[in-house]
């Protein structure tokens, strides 16, 4: 693997020979190689061919490490494909790596050999971005579409959406494992659009986080409600943030006519609990809605699992 070591300008056809062979080592070095050519290409003005030339071999050795990181790592197994290892830190790759090479190694390959020539022939920039911007597009339109929303009218609803954040698109939310990396996301103005089946006297609590607090009221009036309150939820461990480490989500609680609590009891407005998948809500604020609302008509939005008692709607169900 001499050629990981020396390679240039001048070698990057014979890199994209050993990027199939290359274990995860190699690979590694084969995409810290090719990113500092690429920068070199691009300071010293090489011409947008050249640059594009070099971000395909880190592509392609990216793609690689991605379907050697999803196929063995994520099922705990050991492979000598990974050189006999079984975790992230055993192989020395960050997370928001591992993140960024599997969404890459997730785009089909009829379609990254397609977008590669489409963005070469157009003179474009050939970048990673592009290409998971496209892995993402093309999984969200594969996704089977959410069902009708459910008939009647319901008097308690609680609402998770699949937040469309301003940045996804961006390097850093794709790193960092935003949400686009896991399922379908739906804008403002798409949310505003659902015709909810909320009774004149009803309350919905709305999951938000805290870069969509303003946006989410532009719902929360749309569909009919008032915000009144919020609980929120301490996740203990801490997230990625542009101006802060966040650790926190807000469940605002809103009203549609008049529906105060049924039930007395005052819950702390501050619940703590470690956080575990992505997007996952603790139960316990199931629990929370069901004490204040002994008596309610249940719904739940864009919900993953059944729960007695509930009537669930979402495309994930």
């Amino acid at each position: 693997m001499e050629i990981i070591k020396s390679l240039t300008l001048n070698t990057l056809n014979d890199a994209k020979e050993l990027i199939q062979k290359a274990n995860v080592s190699q690979l590694k070095e084969i995409i810290g190689r090719a990113e500092a050519l690429r920068v070199y290409a691009a300071q010293a003005k090489k011409g947008l061919e050249i640059q594009n030339q070099v971000a395909e071999i880190k592509l392609r050795a990216e793609r690689r490490i991605g379907e050697k990181l999803e196929k063995e790592v994520k099922q705990g197994q050991r492979s000598d494909l990974l050189q006999d290892v079984t975790s992230l830190k055993e192989l020395g790759i960050e997370r928001i790596e591992s993140h960024r090479w599997q969404a890459v190694a997730s785009l089909p390959e009829k379609d990254f050999e397609k977008h590669i020539k489409e963005v070469k022939k157009s003179n474009e920039e050939l970048t990673t971005v592009g290409v998971i911007r496209l892995a993402r597009e093309l999984q969200g339109k594969i996704k089977k579409k959410a069902p009708p929303l459910p008939a009647g009218k319901f008097n308690v609803i609680y609402a998770d959406p699949p937040w469309k954040y301003n940045d996804d698109c961006r390097e850093g939310a794709i790193q960092s494992g935003g949400a686009t990396r896991h399922y379908p996301v739906m804008s403002i103005d798409e949310l505003c659009k659902l015709d909810i089946p909320s009774s004149e006297n009803s309350v919905l609590f709305l999951w938000v986080t805290s870069p969509l607090l303003e946006d989410s009221f532009k719902i929360i009036n749309t569909w009919g409600f008032q915000y009144k309150t919020s609980f929120v939820w301490d996740k203990i461990k801490h997230n990625m943030g542009h101006y802060n480490s966040v650790r926190h989500e807000f469940l605002l609680i809103c009203v549609k006519g008049s529906f105060t609590p049924q039930n007395p009891k005052l819950y702390d407005s501050v619940y703590s609990e470690e956080k575990k998948e992505h997007s996952r809500k603790p139960e316990k604020f199931y629990e929370i809605i069901e004490t204040l609302y002994p008596n309610g008509r249940y719904l739940e939005l864009f919900s993953r699992n059944k729960r007695t008692g509930w009537t669930m709607w979402g495309n994930e169900l």
